[in-house]
């Protein structure tokens, strides 16, 4: 087994990811262990240098994932400690031919580590994002405190409804998460089930708001992923904040976020 020398490109994306695990912390929105990063990385590798590096773990994949490259955080990391021990609590691993295992070829130097419980999910909409939408590279699941608080109110049951309260709270919210917000519905963590909403989720809105659980976009980069949050859950803070101090606002009309679309 030899040691693998990452790409620079791969370096500056993993730049990307402890400066964006930095703002979660920061906003209280990555609670002990909660959210998980994950990047697909497979365009930045040559399949001949990964051979032989790590040890084949088994692991039921999705059928389409072989050959895969992905970074992702492990089971049990603390969000925060992707600001200076990345190496320790993530890790790149490589899917073998038949996707029913993985090797890690960096990171995971943490004892007894494990990749995100997660895993399912994420590598389920790598597959997707693959074939529909190749650009979206990165996948950041969270727990944005707005959002998952509107996720508990009646307005979670009216998607349309939802976006468009979201939206009108300010310009930015609409030019910078045109697609909006998907409802999510409940299903269990770690579950191939959650990655089937999810998925269908992307295949409309820039963010899937888990009900009663947190929200997840997917981007070129983390970074951009993080954006689609950050302004989705500004847009839901604002509104909240308007109810918090006892009235209705009044809101973008719907022929000024009509207007707004020719930015986005």
């Amino acid at each position: 087994m030899h040691a693998i020398k990452l790409p620079l490109k791969v370096e500056n994306e993993l730049k990307k990811v402890s400066k964006v695990a930095g703002y979660l912390w920061q906003r209280e929105w990555a609670e002990r262990n909660a959210g998980n990063i994950s990047i697909n990385l497979t365009s930045f590798f040559k399949n001949e240098d990964l051979q032989g590096i790590g040890k084949e773990v088994p692991f039921n994949f999705p059928k389409g994932l072989g050959g895969f490259v992905i970074y992702i955080t492990g089971t049990g990391c603390y969000l925060r400690d992707l600001v200076d021990q990345i190496e320790e609590v993530s890790c790149i691993l490589h899917i073998n031919k038949s996707s029913d295992a993985y090797s890690i070829i960096w990171g995971g130097k943490r004892t007894d580590f494990a990749p995100t419980c997660e895993l399912i999910s994420h590598s389920s909409i790598h597959l997707f994002n693959s074939i529909n939408q190749p650009e979206n590279l990165a996948v950041v699941h969270t727990h944005p405190l707005e959002l998952i608080c509107l996720s508990h109110h009646e307005l979670f049951d009216d998607e349309e409804e939802l976006n468009r309260q979201v939206w009108m709270m300010c310009p930015e919210v609409k030019v910078f998460v045109p697609k909006g917000i998907h409802c999510t519905p409940y299903a269990l963590s770690s579950t191939a089930d959650l990655a089937k909403v999810t998925i269908e989720a992307f295949k409309k809105r820039n963010v899937s708001l888990w009900e009663k659980h947190g929200a997840t976009a997917t981007a070129p980069d983390v970074e951009k992923a993080w954006d689609f949050l950050d302004v989705a859950n500004k847009g839901a803070k604002l509104l909240m904040m308007c109810w918090s101090a006892g009235f209705k606002p009044a809101g973008l009309s719907n022929a000024q976020l009509t207007e707004l679309e020719q930015f986005t």
